[in-house]
Order: structure tokens, then C-alpha cells, then sequence
């Protein structure tokens, strides 16, 4: 079964199918919610809760099983994201200090999970996800906590734009900057939270940014951004899964369909990123 074929026939199959409701709500949240991140320039602060995250990851994983994974990662990400929206507000550290201190958060669930004894196998899950063995709960759980991302925007959707747009006239028309920007780090340490499962916690990156950056790529109008993000991570979803089915059950190849379809994302952005240079060159 070559790659053309996979796009249509592989998805027959009902792991295939979890795996891809799973791939087109993440596809929705996160297109949605990366365009604000780009419009603001949150990819540091996306980069740091999906690193706070992963000792609650770690340690739900090591205390309570796969079942634990989510309640674990939904502590450490309310926590981190009451921390850093608090901290970008004050002003209170540097970026390098933030940075320092999220590896170090990121290397404690490295050690956790590393020294529980028959839980180190786990460490390659945490990071890369299990896509292709995605059960049907941890999928109904992956769409409700990305719905719920999905819905905090929809519902602060004005407020998000004029933010993104004119911070200060938003303050000045009577929106709260912290409670804001809060709602919006609420959501996107949910994204992280519900992609991490899935995808892995390495990869999420890529479904939470990429769709977002591409956008701006292709147009500037804001209907365009948020249709241009969410159709292009739908259809890098879809290839990105097939191309993991395809190397793994057809060629026997042991490589996580996170990575296949993370590795997707980006390629989508190279080729809009290679199309913006020409037409520019053309134009000059």
C-alpha cells in the first residue's frame, strides 16, 4: 500500500480513525488559537508551558498510570500559566532566566519518569505520543480539553483581536490585560495539555506554532489567517498520519506518527515560505 493509497484506505481502520478525529480537533483549536500566538509573538511562552508541562505529564504517568497523564499535566499547566502570565506582566525575570528555568522543569520529568522502576520505557511516549494506539476515552478526553481551549477563545474572541492588535486600546476600552492574556495562555496550555497525549510533548510545537506562522505567510486579512491555520493543519494531519501509518504498519518501520505528521506541519511551511520568496523575487 503506497502513500497515495494510504490517504484514503488507512483510515478505514478504526485505530486510524481515533487517531484522526484526534489530529482534526487538535487541527482546530490549535489553528485557531496559533494565529493569536503568532499575532503576539507567544511562541516563547507556548515553548515554556509545553516544557512546565511535562514533569506533570512525568509524574502522572509514574503515580497513576496512562490515567494519570492528563490530571498530572493539568496541574503543572494551571500552574505554569498563572506563574509565567504573572511574571510577563511584572516583569519580575529575564527570558534567559525563564528559559533556565523551564529546562530545568523539563529535566525533572526527565529524572522522574527515568528512575521509576518499569516506567522508562514510557519516557519515548511522553515525548513522541502514541497516535496509532490511541484509545477511544483518550480520545473523547483529547477533544473534550481541546473544545474547551477551542471554546475560551471563541467566547473572548474580540477581546483577543483588539488585544492582538492594540493593546493599549484595549486597555483603554475597559478590557483587562492579565485577565486576557490569562484566558489565552489558559487556552493554549490546554492545546499543550491535550495535544501532549497524543502527539507527544516534543512534537506539540509543531501542531500549536506552525499553523499559526504559515498563515501569516499566505495573507494578512484576519478571516484569512484563522482559515488559512486551520485548513492547513487539517490537511497536514491528514498526510502527516498517513505517512506514519505507511512507514510503520506497511514498512515495518518502528517511527511515531507524531513525528511524521510534526515533520508534515513544518514541511507545509517550508513550501509556503519557498512560495512567498519566489513571488517576491518575481515581484521585484
Amino acid at each position: 500500500m503506497d502513500l497515495l493509497n494510504s490517504l484514503f484506505t488507512a483510515f478505514t481502520l478504526p485505530f486510524m480513525g481515533r487517531a484522526l478525529v484526534v489530529l482534526v480537533v487538535l487541527s482546530l483549536a490549535a489553528g485557531v488559537i496559533g494565529v493569536f500566538i503568532n499575532l503576539r509573538g507567544l511562541e516563547f511562552l507556548s515553548d515554556g508551558l509545553t516544557h512546565a508541562v511535562f514533569p506533570g505529564l512525568a509524574a502522572g504517568f509514574v503515580f497513576g498510570g496512562q490515567g494519570g497523564v492528563l490530571i498530572g499535566a493539568l496541574v503543572a499547566a494551571a500552574a505554569a500559566t498563572i506563574v509565567l502570565t504573572l511574571m510577563s506582566n511584572n516583569r519580575v525575570t529575564s527570558d534567559a532566566t525563564t528559559a533556565i528555568v523551564l529546562t530545568a522543569m523539563f529535566s525533572i520529568g526527565v529524572i522522574i519518569v527515568s528512575a521509576s522502576p518499569g516506567r522508562a520505557g514510557g519516557l519515548e511516549q511522553l515525548l513522541f505520543g502514541h497516535l496509532l494506539t490511541v484509545t477511544d476515552n483518550e480520545a473523547i478526553t483529547t477533544a473534550a480539553v481541546a473544545g474547551a481551549a477551542l471554546l475560551l477563545v471563541v467566547m473572548t474572541f474580540r477581546r483577543q483581536v483588539f488585544h492582538a492588535f492594540d493593546p493599549e486600546g484595549s486597555a483603554a476600552a475597559g478590557y483587562r490585560r492579565v485577565s486576557t492574556e490569562l484566558v489565552l495562555n489558559v487556552a493554549i496550555a490546554l492545546v499543550i495539555v491535550a495535544a501532549s497525549n497524543a502527539v507527544g510533548n516534543l512534537l506539540v510545537l509543531a501542531v500549536l506554532i506552525v499553523p499559526g506562522a504559515l498563515s501569516r505567510l499566505v495573507t494578512t486579512k484576519l478571516g484569512g489567517l484563522f482559515a488559512v491555520a486551520v485548513g492547513a493543519a487539517l490537511l497536514a494531519s491528514w498526510i502527516g498520519l498517513a505517512l506514519g501509518f505507511n512507514i510503520s504498519v506497511v514498512g515495518g518501520v518502528d517511527v511515531p506518527a507524531g513525528a511524521t505528521v510534526a515533520l508534515s506541519f513544518v514541511a507545509f511551511y517550508a513550501i509556503a515560505l519557498i512560495v512567498r520568496v519566489l513571488r517576491k523575487g518575481v515581484n521585484a
